[in-house]
């Protein structure tokens, strides 16, 4: 946890566009664009996180939790931004929140709900569709809690998001709806707590059951011991085997 700590502090430092060290995020901004029944949103802050080498690279978007994107310091998405990148993906991790006067949700998750931030995503597709240092179409999108549930929103038909390169989504602690969730057409990691008493896995459970989910496309991984957040915790066996499954998801249709 110190060594996390530490490099979460050395990730913080400040870092220009022209000098970006791997892993190093520098900050980038791109328009909110209006999708389906979604409405644009304001001017989207960013950071991208580049992996080592000349490129092009796969990229992945990372949805923040209800919690926002906050400071560089000491933030999850920092670290996982910082990591993915080891994995050879360019990371480019919108803050939703900040541009609309927020710096969290948690307590109201509707003020700015999942939903809406799909618009955001659509934004940053786009925005990566224009780097030269992206393959075109090969573009992931991982989320955690709040930012989950915008990973299944964003791979609804609805939004024709992989009109706009969305290729897979991982969702992490995520609030499936049977009733809201039921044309998924990306391939779809769900990775559930058991015992998370807040985005309860009936809820995932309920969204399967209600055969609207295609299995081929859809997985559901439930972890018997883990709660809400439960990836916060490095060593834990459900975190391992979490990591483990995302790299592997998103290796395999990316890469």
């Amino acid at each position: 946890m110190v060594c996390r700590l530490l490099l979460l502090i050395v990730l913080s430092l400040p870092v220009s566009a022209e000098a970006q060290l791997p892993g190093f995020p520098t900050e980038v901004h791109f328009p909110s664009i209006a999708v389906g029944d979604v409405a644009a949103g304001p001017q989207i802050s960013g950071w991208v996180y580049r992996p080592e080498g000349s490129g092009p690279f796969p990229a992945l978007i990372l949805a923040h939790s209800c919690a926002g994107y906050g400071t560089a310091l000491a933030s999850h998405e920092n670290y996982l931004g910082w990591r993915m990148a080891q994995w050879g993906y360019l990371v480019l991790a919108p803050d939703s929140f900040r541009p609309r006067g927020k710096r969290e949700v948690c307590r109201d998750l509707d003020i700015i709900s999942p939903d809406t931030r799909v618009a955001d995503i659509a934004g940053a597709l786009d925005y990566l569709a224009s780097r030269p240092d992206v393959v075109r179409g090969r573009i992931g999108l991982i989320g955690h809690s709040h930012g989950g549930t915008t990973a299944i929103r964003s791979a609804l038909s609805a939004y024709r998001l992989a009109e706009r390169g969305l290729r897979a989504a991982v969702a992490y602690y995520p609030g499936c709806s049977a009733e809201r969730d039921r044309s998924i057409d990306r391939p779809l990691l769900i990775l559930m707590g058991e015992k998370d008493n807040w985005m309860r896995p009936e809820w995932c459970r309920a969204l399967q059951a209600a055969g609207f989910v295609r299995p081929e496309l859809v997985e559901v991984v439930y972890y018997p011991d883990a709660g809400h957040s439960f990836d916060f915790v490095v060593e834990d066996p459900a975190t391992i085997d979490a990591e483990r499954r995302t790299r592997v998801f998103f290796d395999r249709l990316l890469k």
